[in-house]
């Protein structure tokens, strides 16, 4: 489960920092005067962002080790990277929102226009006067000219006698009908047009040009009265800034500590006192009737403490496994692997977790046992674990000693 959660956390806090850095990558770029001014200062605006990323792990690391120096150097990079990449992620977060904001409100207003347009429309052609098709009356007035009384009054030019006169008004009602009905043809294609063209926007920005904003800020007057909306949007262009910073700067060292970077370190070396010691007798088992056990002479080895240092307080978990575990033994050998499984055991019984193979070979070695490649295989030359020496006494028959009458 915690490593579950450690992927989770990595992947979260990568995307962070990938989203970070192409913006640090924009920013930079958009300040070259030619292509390759922009990627050089694009490249470098993010490798400062990945950097702001890591510096974590060098100060904290620096802080333990008690390395002031690099410690101040650390918060000091970090300082730097992160003013810079924050300055880069407000203006990109206030250029997107803002562009967002006006194209939206340019196509709010678009739409807006087109519907005063389609009122306008329609009005004028509720303003028409009856009419026919306008084919229609174009028909009628063209018969109305193939007639004598079209000629004689020199298309309705000359009129003489109340007949003429008549005929001159038919045709004058008839070229009224005629440009009533074009211009309905012409206002109703129009009024379709409209009306297609708001169909197309229909369902997208027909309210505020920043949605967003204009809730928070119908919110935070009933608080403070005098806030506007150009302050909405500037809070939640910092806001988006110190989400990706703060995400970016510190979502890895966080998501890492899941793994417990700084447990496997190596010890400070223990205190050692050099003491020669005095050589323990070797005590037999108490006799019995008629035999006592014979007890097996220990020989004394390289790794015998008789010469070694002798380690008076074990400070780490693999000093304490030597101590409680291992025995000298002339003759013995252990290979790695068994070693390690023992060790594990061990932790098992301390409920501690164990250290990773190499790191437990490079401090088992620290304690001074010899190390050989045999067969292929790593072994420990004598030593035996101190379970299999109690089983190796414990498995032998004692030998009867017979008294003299």
């Amino acid at each position: 489960m915690r490593h579950a959660l450690g992927v989770l956390g990595v992947l979260a806090a990568g995307v962070l920092l990938a989203v970070s850095a192409a913006m640090n990558y924009r920013f930079g770029y958009s300040l070259g005067k030619t292509e390759l001014d922009g990627v050089i200062y694009g490249s470098a605006s993010a490798a400062a962002d990945c950097m702001k990323a890591l510096v974590p792990f060098f100060f904290f690391a620096a802080l333990k080790n008690r390395m002031w120096s690099q410690a101040a150097a650390s918060a000091v990079v970090w300082v730097v990277v992160t003013a810079y990449s924050m300055t880069s992620a407000l203006g990109h977060a206030a250029l997107n929102r803002a562009d967002t904001s006006g194209t939206r409100a340019a196509e709010t207003q678009t739409y807006k226009d087109l519907q005063t347009e389609l009122k306008r429309t329609n009005d004028q052609l509720a303003w028409i006067p009856q009419h026919r098709p306008a084919t229609t009356v174009q028909a009628e007035l063209d018969g109305f000219k193939n007639r004598r009384e079209w000629s004689w009054t020199t298309s309705c030019t000359v009129m003489n006698g109340k007949a003429q006169r008549d005929f001159c008004q038919q045709i004058h009602a008839l070229n009224a009908e005629l440009a009533s009905g074009q211009q309905a043809a012409k206002l109703g294609a129009r009024a379709s047009e409209l009306t297609a063209k708001i169909g197309q926007s229909a369902g997208t920005h027909k309210g505020e040009a920043d949605p967003q904003a204009a809730v928070l800020l119908s919110l935070l007057k009933k608080v403070v009265p005098t806030a506007s909306l150009e302050d909405v949007q500037t809070t939640m262009a910092i806001f988006v800034a110190l989400l990706l910073e703060i995400g970016s700067g510190f979502g890895m060292y966080i998501a890492f500590s899941q793994w417990r970077l700084y447990d496997q370190d190596a010890p400070a070396a223990p205190a050692m006192a050099t003491v020669m010691a005095v050589a323990e007798p070797v005590l037999a088992p108490a006799p019995v009737p008629a035999m006592i056990a014979a007890s097996k002479p220990r020989v004394a080895s390289a790794n015998d403490n008789k010469t070694a240092p002798k380690m008076l307080a074990p400070e780490t978990d693999v000093e304490r496994f030597y101590k409680e575990r291992i025995d000298a033994q002339d003759g013995s050998s252990l290979t790695a692997t068994g070693l390690y499984e023992d060790y594990c055991a061990w932790c098992e019984e301390q409920q501690k977790e164990p250290l990773a193979l190499p790191t437990f070979g490079r401090e088992f070695g620290e304690l001074g046992v010899q190390k050989a490649k045999i067969a292929g295989r790593v072994r420990y030359i004598g030593i035996a674990l101190r379970s299999g020496v109690e089983q190796e006494g414990a498995d032998k028959t004692p030998l009867p000693i017979v008294q003299a009458a």
